[in-house]
């Protein structure tokens, strides 16, 4: 009975508040890296060579290093050159970079995939290489992407719990302040696993629904 009162009392109410500013950090951070990786995506298939090479770079610059390291670097680094920024925009500026290199790779497997008649077909009716791109190929590659970018849109919730280690106090750092003091730690970070479950469970289901909006009868056969 004691434990459900400190769940009820202590527990939620904190929980509660951290997970609103988790969320405030997710969705951001989710749409600009899908950004992001379309873009580093497109450039690494169909780009020059410059832009090309500048697009794999940062892709194994950002898939290489730590994502914690990239976070330090943005918060603690970043003065060093009068550059400030506050925990919440250095967070979401990490879990951004970090996440369009990885969702590059999904797109660009998809691009590729794209069978070369298309492009040759395009060509032919004078279609300019980004109109191209932009009206025919990447349509398609979205679609096939959109599994494992939703993938990396599940990984970005468990991984933003790591912005507590750079002063954001969301759902995690709310729970490791609450434990701190209670020392409850088995009641407080079951807690949060529940939390991050709901979430999790309900951004799959808002994937699943967007995937199956988009798919096309008869190429389900086609996802990945």
């Amino acid at each position: 009975m004691e434990e459900f009162l400190f769940i009820q009392e202590e527990v939620f109410p904190a929980l509660l508040k951290g997970f609103s500013v988790s969320v405030l950090l997710i969705v951001p951070s989710s749409i600009l890296g899908l950004c992001i990786g379309v873009l580093a995506g497109a450039l690494r298939v169909y780009g020059n060579p410059v832009t090309r090479r500048f697009a794999d770079t940062y892709v194994a610059l950002f898939r290489g290093v730590p994502l914690v390291v990239q976070l330090f670097t943005w918060y603690f680094g970043l003065p060093h050159l009068g550059i400030y920024l506050s925990p919440m925009a250095a967070s979401v500026m990490g879990f951004s970079l970090c996440s369009g290199a990885y969702h590059s790779e999904y797109i660009r497997g998809a691009l590729l995939s794209i069978k070369r008649g298309q492009l040759l077909a395009a060509q032919a009716l004078g279609f300019t290489k980004l109109r191209m791109v932009v009206s025919i190929i990447l349509p398609q590659a979205l679609r096939r992407a959109l599994p494992g970018c939703g993938n990396e849109v599940i990984y970005l919730i468990k991984y933003s719990s790591l912005a507590y280690m750079v002063t954001c106090i969301e759902l995690t750092g709310e729970a490791k302040i609450l434990a701190s003091h209670s020392f409850k730690y088995m009641e407080v970070f079951l807690s949060v696993g529940v939390f991050y479950l709901i979430l999790v469970s309900f951004a799959g289901w808002i994937l699943h629904q967007v995937e199956d909006r988009l798919s096309l009868p008869g190429f389900e056969q086609h996802r990945i």
